[in-house]
């Protein structure tokens, strides 16, 4: 299962399994985002490269008008496939 939601402080939030399945889902959410955002990965246990794709695409997008997605509480396995695939050369994770 995969959740995407935005809290009171414009942040997104996901949760459960972000995978190839998910995309539509998660691309309604992240083409609205406008300016930087905040993505929090606590409740997140998967992404698959079409999640890291939505991802990409939209710091690509926020990045051509001086905006970015600031990603936060990464889990040490979502860590390591972004910094496998050099992703954490291209997003701030906190």
């Amino acid at each position: 299962m995969f959740d995407i939601r935005i809290n009171e402080h414009n942040d997104v939030i996901l949760s459960g399994r972000f995978d190839a399945a998910q995309v539509e889902k998660a691309k309604a959410v992240f083409d609205q985002i406008k300016e930087t955002t905040s993505v929090d990965f606590a409740e997140l246990d998967y992404i698959s490269s079409a999640g890291l794709g939505i991802l990409m695409a939209t710091q690509k997008r926020l990045k051509d008008t001086g905006q970015k997605l600031i990603l936060k509480k990464v889990s040490g396995h979502i860590r390591d496939v972004f910094r496998i695939a050099r992703f954490d050369l291209i997003f701030d994770l906190e």
